[in-house]
């Protein structure tokens, strides 16, 4: 590796959001910096297969309503 051309690598510590933590090495901040993570594999939808219902119909109703006129004309 040529010298004085890539960030610094160092220990930071991650915390879940379930609490729990890990350390790991970053570019991230300095050394000793703190990365709470908001989404993590643990909690997220797209890695526990556990999806949130949504109200689809309710929006979809709502979007309609706001813009079901949308590109139509009106007769003269």
């Amino acid at each position: 590796m040529k010298p004085g051309i890539h960030p610094d690598y160092h220990e930071i510590t991650v915390i879940m959001t379930d609490g729990t933590e890990y350390k790991t090495r970053s570019c991230y901040g300095t050394p000793g910096a703190t990365l709470r993570l908001d989404v993590d594999p643990k909690s997220h939808p797209a890695w526990t297969g556990v999806q949130r219902m949504l109200d689809t119909g309710g929006q979809v109703a709502k979007f309609n309503k706001k813009f079901g006129g949308l590109g139509q004309r009106k007769k003269a």
